[in-house]
């Protein structure tokens, strides 16, 4: 067994072989808590979930380490226009991020370290490169000398003598304009620290560099984090951190984005889909199997459309589990290992739509098994489903879903009592074999939504796909 990731350093799919045998390090840029988080933002820790479940599975001990950047020029400029502490908009959009998470079934992370409780590693950081000649001090900045480090752009792929750096307001004093801030001097109204260069507050870059040597060493497997933080962010981070003596991450793990007709969804376009007005629309559940199904390097398109299509395809696993876990008349446990077909997709570079389609088939092959009454192949065959959906995060059965899979809780009692009602007008009416009368009635609840499916214990009613 070896399981395969796309190394985005090496342009290809590499053999994971981890630093410590039976171990796993992940560091995974989390949020900057600017704002709510979109959809575009919990895909990365989605995505990341699913990687960590698998390692999990496959009986490596992982260490999943999740920032939070709660100091940033964004939060800076959001909190001079609102006219709050910086620390309440940071603090108040870290627990919309967690709540986001946490609603799509995302297991917390083995540490989540704040930036500003690593004031004094940074500046150790800094120190130590300045004594090494890689970075220099002007105005009150402290600037990373790109020059100095000859494996500079290597991830990116990029000519320096090319190079565009992204420069931030009060950069001044630079030798080279390529060169990129580790420390902002102070400036009236901005949150400061005490440095031995004066006082100021951290660039973003230093940030990451700082905490995943803290929680992860020197060196540790797999650095990950969206496409569009290649550069810069990334690309500088390496540079800091291998300058510092650092070997680093061995492996680069980039997810896709989500895109709204081309383009990144991101809040400055205007295009975003905030996560908690979504899970008002759509079962949590579903928007995890919409937005974490996809290949993690494909980009996904959000429309309505698709999410119905998601909500339909999840629909037919969650009834075939349901029927099952009726015939059998009591909880049937997953499996001990998932399929080979699944785990061998899930290997080679966790190839979950290729997953996926094990799962429906399993599915189907439960339905036929059902169809011919065949109880104990039918609960083989959730067995494995159950293993499956496992790894992903979307197994209905698990206690995290406990309680979701109808949408409007308080709701669904009333529901039930008037479908009911309905559904005992029809039993009359098939019972004095009156087919005409059965048959309309069902077909005018399935206009108004319900999937009714008649079972040996009567009839059940579901609410179908939008």
């Amino acid at each position: 067994m070896t399981i395969r990731l796309y190394d985005t350093s090496a342009r290809q799919i590499r053999d994971f072989t981890p630093l410590r045998a039976g171990c796993v390090s992940i560091y995974l840029c989390g949020a900057t808590v600017q704002a709510a988080p979109h959809i575009g933002h919990i895909r990365s820790g989605l995505n990341f979930d699913i990687m960590r479940r698998w390692f999990t599975y496959r009986g490596y001990e992982v260490t999943f380490i999740r920032n939070v950047t709660d100091i940033d020029d964004k939060i800076i400029a959001k909190s001079a226009d609102q006219g709050r502490p910086w620390w309440a908009i940071g603090y108040e959009n870290e627990r919309a991020f967690n709540d986001g998470y946490g609603v799509l079934g995302c297991l917390p992370p083995t540490y989540e370290p704040r930036a500003t409780g690593h004031m004094t590693e940074m500046v150790e950081m800094m120190r130590t490169l300045i004594e090494r000649g890689h970075a220099y001090e002007s105005d009150g900045n402290v600037y990373f000398d790109v020059k100095s480090f000859p494996g500079y752009l290597q991830l990116s792929n990029q000519e320096l003598e090319n190079l565009l750096q992204p420069e931030g307001e009060g950069e001044t004093g630079k030798r080279d304009p390529r060169d990129f801030a580790m420390w902002k001097s102070a400036k009236p109204g901005e949150p400061t620290w005490e440095t031995p260069w004066g006082r100021g507050r951290p660039g973003w870059h230093l940030e990451c560099s700082a905490m995943a040597h803290k929680y992860l060493g020197s060196a540790f497997d797999i650095h990950g984090g969206g496409l569009d933080l290649i550069f810069p962010h990334h690309e500088n981070e390496i540079a800091q951190s291998k300058a510092y003596g650092d070997e680093f991450a061995r492996y680069w793990v980039h997810n896709a984005w989500v895109t709204m007709a081309g383009d990144k969804m991101s809040k400055s376009l205007g295009n975003s889909v905030l996560v908690s007005e979504m899970v008002k629309q759509w079962r949590p559940i579903v928007l995890r199997y919409y937005l974490g199904t996809p290949h993690y390097r494909s980009m996904i398109e959000y429309s309505e459309e698709a999410l119905r299509e998601a909500e339909s395809a999840f629909a037919r696993i969650e009834g075939f589990v349901q029927r099952v876990v009726e015939k059998a008349g009591g909880v049937v446990e997953p499996s001990a290992e998932v399929p080979p077909a699944f785990a061998e997709a899930m290997d080679d570079d966790l190839g979950v739509p290729q997953a996926l389609a094990i799962v429906h088939t399993t599915v189907r092959q439960g339905n036929s098994a059902l169809a011919a009454d065949d109880k104990e192949e039918a609960v083989a065959r959730l067995a494995e489903v159950r293993a499956m959906l496992g790894v992903l995060g979307l197994d209905p059965l698990d206690p995290h879903w406990a309680g979701e899979s109808d949408r409007g809780e308080d709701l669904h009692g009333v529901v039930d009592s008037l479908v009911r009602m309905v559904l005992d007008q029809r039993e009359a009416a098939r019972a004095r074999r009156d087919w005409g009368t059965a048959d309309g009635i069902r077909d005018q609840l399935n206009q108004s939504g319900l999937v009714i499916e008649d079972s040996p214990q009567g009839p059940r009613w579901s609410l179908g796909p939008r």
